[in-house]
């Protein structure tokens, strides 16, 4: 498979192809086949030219119009140092209702775009920016569905190093777009700058096969 935005063995050993062991009707058109141990294998090609479209997307918008919203601590970690390198914000945790709709909240935010990491954990920020007609972007896994969501990433959404390594690739690619950096080799960071520490993995579960 050629003209990857990484070598293809580098997305195999992130896992980034693979999916959970439920799968939603939404999610049919992105799902290559499903495993022996029932694991729904997501199709790579649509992966890489996916999330291509999303760094694209993300670029034409000013950074502080941008607003990620993280449940899960390794998607924290990694959007995290996405939201340093690239400057916009980020929402981490539990999303308190009303922060996108309310204008009377001390808290409120009014994203431009709405990026969320997984859209079951982060349900309630994607509804919110759905009402208000805010486009979503969102890394959905097998078992996710699409309702709101604007652009769909197929991903592996939950284990520490694909979602290092999807934020690691969006990253680089934003820069670029916006000529912050010419080309690959300018850009700083590399993708394990963008997973947890082993401290933080305590508590989290990995997919199979991670």
């Amino acid at each position: 498979m050629s003209d990857l935005l990484i070598q293809q063995d580098k997305y195999l050993e992130a896992g980034i192809y693979i999916g959970t062991k439920i799968k939603t009707s939404d999610m049919d058109p992105f799902i290559y086949k499903a495993r022996k141990d029932k694991l729904y294998v997501l199709d790579l090609k649509k992966v890489d030219e996916r999330l291509r479209y999303a760094a694209k997307f993300l670029s034409r918008y000013e950074p502080s119009d941008i607003v990620i919203v993280a449940s899960r601590t390794y998607a924290i970690n990694s959007a995290s140092k996405f939201a340093q390198v690239i400057g916009c914000k980020i929402l981490a945790g539990r999303f308190t209702p009303g922060i996108f709709t309310n204008p009377g909240r001390d808290n409120f935010v009014e994203p431009k775009l709405l990026f969320a990491c997984d859209p079951k954990g982060e349900r309630q920020a994607v509804r919110e920016a759905a009402s208000m007609g805010v486009p979503v972007i969102a890394l959905c896994d097998a078992d996710n569905s699409t309702k709101f969501i604007d652009w769909i990433v197929p991903c592996n959404n939950k284990g520490r190093r694909s979602l290092a390594l999807i934020f690691y690739l969006l990253a680089r690619e934003v820069q670029k777009l916006r000529g912050t950096i010419k080309d690959d080799s300018e850009f700083a960071p590399k993708p394990e700058d963008f997973e947890a520490s082993a401290e933080e993995d305590e508590g989290q579960e990995e997919v199979e096969g991670q």
